[in-house]
């Protein structure tokens, strides 16, 4: 069998490079070769990958990887791939600094419940992947290790707060990658940088919480260049531990399956900006809705339809969710001056915002949402999915802190800018990113699809699809690529 050379190394998509590591086609140590030699190339310039790792203890946990198939040992899916963990995550020996000054000396003393399965399941943790300070807001920039530059422009955002981690797997510095997401972290970073990312569901992937009981907002997920590498990520991630009483217990290893499905008369709802309500960058929601012509290419039906409800109260409960979850973390700080001193404004009004709401606000809030899960619910019993923009805006400045009006209205907080990516938050659906293309100024944008209640295999499924259909990641590899 002929050999792939490095670039052909990092170019394997996760599913074939995992076959091609156990088939022993390639070895881990070349695969760590591969790829360490590609962000010494590259991540000085998009800054994706932070807290790197000596490339001498790399190259010796590969070798021992290798030792490990040379005994004809079982290994993971995972076995051998180099991943760098979003920031917001604690992996043993690790730097874990949240982007954060105030913990820019910490190193995390174990690993997170997902972390873990990453590790059993033959992952080699390399470093961090960049975020924003307390993965606030859909910039990857902070104090601790500077901002992270788009994939196709390194003067632009690569989006946020999984920002990092969807540049590192656009630039192909590693296969696949983990990421987190409230407001949109799974979505804006890769439409931002044409690649795929999944929001889950609550409890499909387990994670250690003060509470576990209280349905969260943030969720983890995956990021890859396919809708089949999130499937192997997935399936690696997912699955019921009893730390977390309420995740999910089905099996996640189908996950990993094949993906192929018929679409022929699967009905879809194109909300676009929600009638008007939801303001958009000249350009953008016109791209977008262009590449719904991939979706009546497999043979899906697409109208144009809105569920019934109004969406500005969706986004004022959110609001007040959001602040009180920010709040019940950052308050501890707020409250030491010294440490507030350090913090960001942005996270200074979290905290102070969710500290002056009353339980009767958080209590209508959630009951909102509530509300706003029905609506959808019974909306999705006539379509089987919904497709919106992922983003309302192109890749922005990097100097820039946050898009502060849209096609000339007002931003009246640091995070209305993503608007577009509450409605499936609020409604703790899974949502699936996809490349859309590129706008007027050849930087990429995004749609996302959102399936049913604990549907993320026929998210992923629809995805493959549009991926066979439209082609965006392989016909349009970044630049630097």
């Amino acid at each position: 069998m002929t050999m792939p050379g490095a670039d052909g190394i990092t170019a394997l998509g996760a599913v074939h490079l995992s076959a091609a590591i156990r088939g022993r086609a390639i070895s881990c140590v070349e695969v760590m070769r591969a790829y360490l030699d590609r962000i010494a190339r590259l991540n000085p310039t998009f800054n994706a990958i932070v807290a790197l790792r000596d490339e001498a203890i790399l190259l010796n946990e590969a070798a021992q990887a290798d030792a490990v198939l040379a005994r004809g040992e079982p290994v993971g899916p995972l076995h051998g791939f180099p991943l760098a963990v979003k920031d917001l995550d604690h992996v043993r020996g690790l730097p874990f600094t949240q982007g954060s000054p105030i913990f820019a000396e910490r190193i995390a003393e174990a690993d997170s419940i997902m972390v873990s399965r990453l590790r059993a399941a033959g992952a080699i943790f390399i470093g961090k992947t960049n975020i924003p300070e307390f993965g606030l807001g859909s910039h990857s920039f902070n104090p601790v290790y500077g901002v992270t530059g788009n994939a196709y422009d390194p003067g632009k955002t690569g989006g946020g707060s999984s920002g990092g981690a969807a540049v590192a797997v656009a630039l192909r510095l590693q296969p696949v990658a983990d990421g987190t997401d409230h407001g949109g972290s799974l979505r804006n970073p890769p439409a931002f940088n044409n690649v795929y990312g999944l929001r889950t569901c609550w409890g499909r992937i387990p994670s250690e919480t003060l509470d576990v009981f209280s349905p969260s907002l943030s969720v983890h997920g995956a990021i890859g260049r396919s809708p089949a590498d999130i499937g192997l990520m997935l399936s690696v991630q997912a699955g019921y531990d009893p730390r977390c009483p309420n995740s999910i217990r089905q099996d996640p290893a189908g996950f990993a399956g094949p993906l192929e499905r018929d679409f022929r008369g699967v009905r879809i709802a194109w909300l676009g900006d929600f009638g008007g309500r939801i303001p958009f960058e000249p350009g953008v929601l016109e791209t977008c809705r262009a590449a719904l012509t991939a979706f009546a290419d497999i043979g899906c039906l697409v109208d144009e339809a809105v569920p019934e409800f109004d969406i500005e109260q969706v986004w004022h409960d959110w609001g007040v969710l959001r602040a009180f979850t920010v709040s019940a973390n950052l308050r501890p700080l707020v409250m030491d001056p010294a440490r507030r001193a350090l913090m960001k404004p942005e996270a200074v009004w979290e905290a102070e915002r969710g500290a002056d709401l009353t339980a009767d606000q958080v209590m209508a809030a959630l009951e909102g949402r509530t509300r706003w899960y029905g609506a959808l619910r019974r909306f999705m019993d006539v379509y089987d999915f919904v497709v919106m923009p992922t983003a309302q805006v192109f890749p922005f400045d990097t100097a820039t802190r946050w898009p502060n009006t849209i096609d000339g209205q007002a931003m009246d907080t640091y995070h209305r800018w993503m608007q577009i990516a509450v409605p499936a938050t609020m409604a703790g659906l899974p949502a699936l990113a996809v490349p859309a293309g590129f706008g007027p100024n050849n930087l990429p944008v995004g749609i996302q699809i959102v399936g049913r209640n604990h549907g993320e295999l026929a998210c992923l499924q629809l995805g493959a699809a549009y991926d066979a259909a439209s082609g965006w990641v392989r016909r349009f590899p970044p630049p630097a690529a």
